[in-house]
């Protein structure tokens, strides 16, 4: 069960600033003793945030933070995570005083950054891309800012705001597990030419050896065994893929049907990656579960066209249609894969 889902009350955010302001800490885990009480004997994985780097680069979606004109923007969201990073840390305290079985996590929108060549401009560019997304990570999963974030932090000149007790309670309560999203890879060139969005948030040159989905997103199977691999390397605890998908255009054939066999080739083939990271590579993978089960509006474009589900919903990007409900072919797929525990991939 993930606690904050881009779902901060827009309350918080005209009374406090959101995460900018340290008072939200205080009502995140009046939350959280709710939610851990009331889901004592029911849940037993939690996460704390939700793709919590998203943060650095859709502020608004991912925290609630507005801006205001001249001001230090990166200073601000710095001192946003930094109160996310705090909170999530007696988060995990909170969680094991109520129930010592409770195991809560971290996540992030994932993906490794492929050097667009093997020039050292491109090798370190990627490495830094790299960083921007572990920053989180390494915080909450080993209990300290790393050297590099505090560097940058020296660098850019700015100072957070931190309270009393914040570096010991971020040693001392650190994830038990890592979880992640994970659609495509990515890769960049240190002079930024050929990168383009493709309807994605991050910015990626085209890998001229992957083809792409209908929004221009990569497919990129062995990419996510890679990823694993490096997460795993990285700070050596579990981890959960908690979302992997295809958003495509679907279209019902002349007898209502929806034939999304690319979607079951895309999920089968990460599947296979999946598990080749953990039976041969030895990663400690606890669990698997996809982007998503029914069609919604895509939170990176605001369509109802880019579709995720296995159930289809009659409705358009307007929001015109039935609503009327039908399974896809990747239904039926899935399903056997749940009854068999990805042991048929058929």
């Amino acid at each position: 069960m993930t606690i904050c889902h881009f779902d901060i009350p827009l309350n918080l955010v005209d009374k406090y600033g959101s995460w900018r302001n340290r008072k939200v800490i205080d009502c995140y885990l009046n939350y959280c003793d709710a939610v851990f009480r009331y889901f004592k004997d029911k849940v037993r994985y939690w996460i704390t945030f939700n793709e919590i780097n998203m943060l650095m680069h859709l502020p608004f979606m991912g925290a609630g933070i507005r801006f205001s004109r001249g001001e230090n923007e990166t200073a601000v969201k710095y001192q946003a995570a930094h109160n996310e990073l705090v909170a999530s840390a007696y988060a995990v305290k909170l969680a094991h005083e109520i129930n010592p079985k409770f195991r809560v996590g971290c996540m992030l929108a994932a993906g490794s950054v492929y050097p667009y060549s093997c020039r050292p401009e491109d090798v370190w560019e990627s490495m830094k891309r790299d960083r921007e997304n572990y920053f989180f990570i390494d915080v909450q999963a080993r209990g300290a800012y790393p050297a590099y974030a505090k560097k940058f932090l020296e660098q850019e000149g700015i100072r957070l705001e931190m309270g009393p007790w914040d570096t010991k309670i971020l040693r001392e309560y650190t994830v038990d597990f890592i979880s992640l999203s994970y659609y495509n890879s990515r890769c960049v060139r240190a002079d930024g030419q050929g990168e383009a969005s493709g309807g994605n948030v991050f910015a990626s040159a085209k890998n001229p050896y992957l083809e792409c989905s209908q929004w221009g997103w990569p497919i990129d199977p062995l990419g996510l065994r890679i990823t694993l691999n490096a997460l795993y390397d990285r700070y050596q605890k579990p981890l959960f893929i908690v979302e992997n998908g295809l958003g495509a255009r679907d279209e019902p054939d002349e007898n209502g049907r929806i034939e999304d066999d690319y979607r079951i080739d895309y999920l089968r083939a990460h599947i296979r990656a999946m598990m080749d990271a953990a039976d041969e590579d030895g990663v400690d993978l606890i669990g698997y579960t996809p982007w998503g089960c029914v069609d919604l509006i895509s939170a990176t474009t605001g369509e109802m066209s880019k579709r995720y589900g296995f159930i289809y919903v009659d409705k358009d990007d307007r929001g015109i249609g039935s609503r009327k409900r039908v399974r896809k072919k990747s239904f039926a797929w899935y399903r056997g894969v749940i009854e068999a525990n990805g042991e048929n991939l058929k």
